[in-house]
């Protein structure tokens, strides 16, 4: 099946809390109307983030954008009444009635996102290292950078403070 050229991303605003009923509203709405060939696919954009608390890691979803769902349609007056008049729905991402597609590149820098990691250990903590050359020691956390997921740790060894860079699955709080 080849796929119509006018079928484009457009960003949906919604009450907070209510991206998950709206797409299943509209998916639901989209089968009864047989629309299938117009609205095809309807996504909340999310990540994948690790988080560590209490040295325990789990996977987590969190939204990347709360209030707001992607739909990939062709815009026509028909469909536009579908989307905009499904429970929860607030209006479509454009200038004034006009919604605004997304870009291929815009849609992609949504979804392409790598996964976070959010942990307990705060600059100044101590932990224990689980890993590699210093497994078992115990430093002090001097630095963190978000970015890159590595923390600085200074670990006392022969008598010397030795300054490691850990990533931060590598360590666990001490209490």
């Amino acid at each position: 099946m080849s796929e119509n050229a006018d079928i484009k991303w457009y960003v949906v605003h919604t009450y907070s809390g209510y991206e998950n009923k709206v797409r299943d509203s509209l998916l639901k709405a989209v089968e009864n109307n047989g629309m299938q060939d117009k609205i095809v696919d309807v996504r909340i954009p999310v990540e994948e983030a690790v988080e560590i608390k209490n040295n325990k890691r789990r996977i987590v979803q969190r939204k990347l954008l709360p209030s707001y769902v992607i739909v990939k349609m062709e815009m026509t007056n028909e469909t536009w009444y579908v989307v905009r008049n499904t429970r929860g729905v607030t209006g479509f991402v454009g200038s004034g009635n006009k919604p605004t597609p997304l870009s291929e590149t815009d849609f992609a820098s949504i979804f392409d996102a790598a996964p976070q990691a959010r942990i307990d250990i705060m600059v100044g903590d101590s932990v224990r290292i689980l890993t590699g050359l210093f497994e078992n020691f115990t430093g002090k956390v001097t630095a963190m950078d978000p970015k890159t997921q590595k923390l600085t740790v200074t670990v006392p060894m022969l008598k010397r403070e030795t300054t490691v860079e850990l990533a931060y699955d590598e360590v666990v709080r001490e209490d």
